[in-house]
């Protein structure tokens, strides 16, 4: 099987290389992996103490930066060593400054986790969410250095749990310790006969609750927030707008959208931070919208209280916008895998609505239930429930305080993870 999995992998190395002739992300996540040992060799020396974290994606970072910091504040002697599978996740956070050497993972096969292990040669090692790559896994056994998982998933459908499943089933005994999201995840491991578990929740939720711990003041988009009609001014002084935000928006999600946008009252505000920002994206979707609407890479030097609708054609500022939000509306959610993340608006208390495809999130699918979330499915449903949140303010209020109170109750994994860590960890 191991063979039958090499093969499979050498195969795919060559095929993204010609698929990387015409896909510019594929082409990121090639060129991204050409220097990566040469990089850990100028950063990393023998002599350095080492911990590794693995990422699948940006939302596995998200996931694992309360275990990182931890990690780093307890073990200030180690090097943080990320890595990342993905472009989406490598190209936004390649710069963080948590880690002290962020790089693309090399593809699983043997000679790479060899390599890789003997240069990073990690004293502990951390998996988020899911990604077990068996070359790594099985590398990692050998070596006898303690690895976790960290706010895991396990479904039904996974192979682990298939009668073919033996090979990955295999791979899990590396793990030292698995700390899983739910009890379901947890049954579910338990069943092919690993105990050395434990439910620790999701540590994302300790990523937004420690948002609220920072400054999220944005001048611009207070300025851009205020109602600038002389006549309610001149009676009210100056009043803020009812505020939407809208998060991480695909072109499905749009063309709802720029509908209600388009004959919305004017005491309404709206911002809008896109998936994607490429220029040609960014200027087809404004030029949808018949209001008054200006770009992030437009606002130098303008009132921005004089428009209806911004634009952030910029990266990473998102979290700091939804502060702002009345209401928010995350995107994703009529595309697969589906809605993107809810946590964000949620911490600031603000209630959110979302696409009909939300069910493998489990902290979506909760609050929908909850009804601090509310799930369109078309532009009727978005107009009801965004006029009811408009207009009817103690609604509005209680499905945000849902929301607020949900993340408050859920955090507490990172928590978990590291006064078990603590009790059984060998690292001075």
């Amino acid at each position: 099987m191991f063979f039958l999995y090499n093969l499979i992998v050498i195969i795919a190395s060559f095929l993204v290389k010609v698929v990387a002739l015409f896909s510019p992300k594929v082409k990121l996540f090639v060129d991204g992996r050409k220097n990566v040992f040469q990089i850990l060799g100028q950063k990393i020396q023998p002599s350095n103490k080492t911990i590794w974290f693995h990422a699948a994606s940006l939302g596995e970072y998200e996931q694992g930066l309360p275990v990182m910091e931890k990690i780093k504040e307890k073990f200030p002697n180690y090097k943080i060593v990320l890595t990342f599978f993905s472009p989406s996740g490598y190209e936004v956070r390649k710069n963080n400054i948590i880690a002290d050497v962020t790089v693309y993972l090399p593809l699983d096969t043997k000679f790479n986790a060899q390599r890789f292990l003997k240069v990073v040669h990690p004293e502990m090692v951390f998996f988020i969410k899911y990604e077990y790559w068996p070359n790594y896994l099985n590398e990692l056994k050998k070596a006898n250095v303690k690895t976790y998982l960290i706010s895991g998933i396990f479904r039904e459908n996974q192979a682990f749990f298939k009668w073919y499943g033996g090979f990955y089933r295999n791979a899990l005994k590396t793990f030292e310790f698995f700390f899983v999201q739910n009890e379901s995840s947890k049954k579910l491991i338990q069943s092919i006969g690993f105990n050395n578990v434990k439910v620790s929740g999701d540590t994302r939720f300790d990523r937004v609750v420690a948002i609220l711990e920072r400054d999220n003041s944005l001048d611009f988009i207070e300025n851009f927030t205020k109602n600038s009609s002389p006549e309610i001014s001149g009676a009210l002084g100056e009043t803020k707008c009812t505020t939407i935000v809208i998060g991480s928006s695909w072109p499905k999600d749009e063309e709802l959208l720029t509908q209600f946008i388009n004959q919305s009252a004017d005491d309404v505000k709206f911002i809008i931070a896109p998936h994607n920002i490429k220029q040609e994206q960014i200027s087809n979707l404004k030029s949808q919208i018949t209001k008054k609407t200006i770009l992030f890479s437009e606002k130098k030097n303008t009132d921005l209280s004089n428009f209806n609708v911004f634009i952030i054609d910029t990266i990473g500022i998102l979290t700091k916008i939804y502060s702002y939000a009345d209401i928010a509306y995350v995107g994703g959610g009529f595309g697969n895998p589906g809605v993107h993340n809810i946590l964000e608006p949620a911490t600031f208390g603000v209630p959110i609505v979302i696409g009909p495809n939300y069910s493998h999130f489990a902290e979506a699918t909760a609050l929908v239930k909850l009804e601090g979330c509310v799930s369109i499915n078309n532009p009727k449903d978005l107009h009801e429930v965004f006029t009811e949140l408009i207009y009817k303010e103690d609604i509005r209020h209680e499905k945000g305080h849902i929301c607020e109170t949900f993340v408050q109750m859920n955090k507490g994994a990172t928590d978990v993870i590291l006064k078990h860590i603590n009790s059984h960890s060998c690292l001075k």
